[in-house]
């Protein structure tokens, strides 16, 4: 299985990114736009459209307010298992680390997840950044 790391320091507090990773129906307004382009919400799940035009479908396995961390899962091919997590940490004043984590099989996938997780979080850092600097 493959296991893939990615993290960004982004100079926003804490509080904004993880107020915009925990609203789980947003993904497409507030936290990555353009990179995904629609999130459906249904029972306990997502659907995610990426600008690419994939469409999966995300179980919410856990949403930790104590640790802002989100943890989903993928259920749909070509994935036999994709389980990951996002989440924010306090950096300095005014900045955070945000840390996303991607399981994944079968293992030819993984280049694929890891360039698709490094241009999210281009995206992520840039929309976080100028919605801190908004506020």
């Amino acid at each position: 299985m493959a296991s893939i790391r990615k993290e960004v320091l982004i100079n926003a507090p804490s509080e904004i990114v993880w107020d915009a990773l925990r609203d789980v129906g947003a993904l497409h307004t507030r936290l990555v736009p353009g990179f995904v382009t629609n999130t459906q919400l249904e029972s306990g799940a997502r659907v995610v459209t990426f600008g690419n035009g994939q469409v999966v479908k995300e179980l919410i396995v856990d949403l930790n307010e104590t640790d802002r961390r989100l943890v989903w899962a993928i259920v749909d091919e070509p994935f036999r298992h994709y389980n990951a997590s996002a989440q924010v940490f306090s950096d300095t004043p005014g900045n955070c680390c945000f840390v996303w984590v991607a399981d994944v099989l079968p293992n030819e996938l993984a280049d694929q997840v890891a360039t698709m997780m490094k241009q999210g979080l281009n995206v992520l850092k840039a929309t976080m950044e100028k919605t801190a600097a908004i506020r």
